[in-house]
């Protein structure tokens, strides 16, 4: 995959990323639409991005922390903060890349708490909200994982 170069909003923070795969996701949660007055798309970023400029984090859930611009509020990434295989994948927010959005969007999360004003075309994975979690909860007592 090539490497590709972003920014936000007002040009304050430069990123540089490559994808993990081809293709972009689409989040419905709550915080995804509080964060973006809509649902966030992105795509997988590999290990070694790079973000220059006014970059704040904050902690939006027991696993994850989401970062923006701190000049022009622009949605940077999503990470994982849960201990474990998962830990440390970011999703990179695809609108910072004027060349990321010719890859098909292949995952929507959080299905069932989309809106009705809107829907994309085409057939894609989807999970639900219970689906999604499922993959966060740690593991039942007794269980062998």
């Amino acid at each position: 995959m090539p490497e590709l170069q972003g920014q936000c909003m007002c040009g304050a923070v430069t990123v540089t990323a490559t994808p993990a795969r081809d293709s972009l996701g689409a989040c419905h949660c709550d915080m995804c639409r509080s964060w973006t007055s809509s649902m966030l798309v992105t795509f997988s970023a590999q290990p070694g991005y790079a973000a220059l400029g006014p970059v704040k984090t904050f902690t939006s859930s027991d696993w994850a922390e989401r970062a923006f611009c701190s000049e022009c509020g622009s949605a940077l990434w999503y990470r994982i903060t849960l201990p474990g295989e998962m830990h440390g994948q970011t999703q990179m927010a695809a609108g910072l890349f004027e060349n990321a959005t010719g890859n098909p969007l292949q995952l929507e999360l959080f299905i069932d708490k989309k809106p009705e004003g809107y829907a994309f075309e085409g057939e894609r994975r989807q999970m639900t909200e219970a689906e999604v979690m499922a993959m966060y909860a740690p593991p039942e007592e007794g269980d062998n994982q």
